[in-house]
């Protein structure tokens, strides 16, 4: 798995690549943690190079996700989520959750 952050105008970009399972899950909830703590509640995660993401990678998202929308700072929103990481996502009834856009420009424009 492979993770980069970008520093945007209006949000942060993080971007994740191969695969989030349990024992990589960690890595990719201390870089959303990051941003967090940083003070950045706008964070738009690219997922077009995500191969797998378990349970642990859901958990991460939701987690960030709560940290995002408290006391109303931002969002965390998903881009090109890949179409198996989506039939997962309606399965766990995350979709509702959180936005989704199909390119980086849409995305970061939204905030």
């Amino acid at each position: 798995m492979e993770i980069t952050t970008q520093e945007l105008k209006h949000c942060d970009l993080i971007k994740v690549s191969g695969r989030v399972d349990s024992s990589t899950a960690p890595v990719f909830s201390k870089a959303l943690e990051k941003a967090n703590e940083s003070g950045h509640f706008k964070i738009a995660v690219d997922m077009s190079e995500l191969e797998y993401m378990s349970s642990a990678g859901f958990r991460a998202l939701l987690a960030s996700q709560r940290n995002c929308k408290r006391y109303n700072r931002g969002e965390l929103v998903l881009i090109t989520v890949p179409e198996r990481i989506r039939e997962a996502l309606e399965l766990a009834g995350f979709t509702e959750l959180f936005k989704t856009f199909d390119d980086t420009v849409t995305a970061v424009g939204s905030f």
